[in-house]
């Protein structure tokens, strides 16, 4: 089986993490921390600002069954790309929209795609931004398939 990395950033990673887990064609997701500068960073550590992450999720996925341009359309489908810094009542820099990306492939294929997603929300502009994927840090065990606990 053929495996290859997504990172998203599309708010809280709960209901991000759940619905890439229902995505056929994904084999793994979870939940954790992007584009920041501390190492090991904490939920409290995120929420509070001081490290600059995101809440991130990252899909292990088999690109025989999904292309990495289906994910980056769910990605953009599932969330609203133009809140800076926010997604509903969640407000702060580690719920901002980004696409990290893996390699020089998916980075054209994720600015292709948000230009395409772009006109679909005149006046308002696409926020998401695309950045190289850096250090993933996992999040804590507690947030890992949140939205599947009772």
């Amino acid at each position: 089986m053929n495996r290859e990395k997504a990172t998203f950033a599309a708010g809280c990673f709960w209901g991000v993490e759940a619905a890439f887990r229902a995505t056929p064609g994904v084999i793994d997701a979870v939940s954790g921390y992007s584009g920041g500068h501390a190492e090991h960073p904490t939920y409290e550590q995120v929420c509070a600002g001081q490290t600059g992450h995101a809440e991130s999720v990252k899909i292990t996925f088999d690109p025989d069954k999904i292309s990495y341009e289906a994910l980056v359309r769910r990605f953009l489908a599932i969330h609203d790309p133009t809140q800076v810094n926010r997604q509903g009542p969640d407000v702060g820099e580690q719920y901002r929209s980004v696409i990290f990306y893996h390699s020089p492939e998916q980075r054209e294929i994720a600015e292709r795609v948000a230009k395409e997603f772009a006109p679909q929300y005149y006046p308002k502009t696409v926020a998401t931004s695309i950045e190289p994927a850096g250090i993933f840090w996992r999040a804590e065990d507690y947030h890992q398939r949140y939205a599947e606990k009772p």
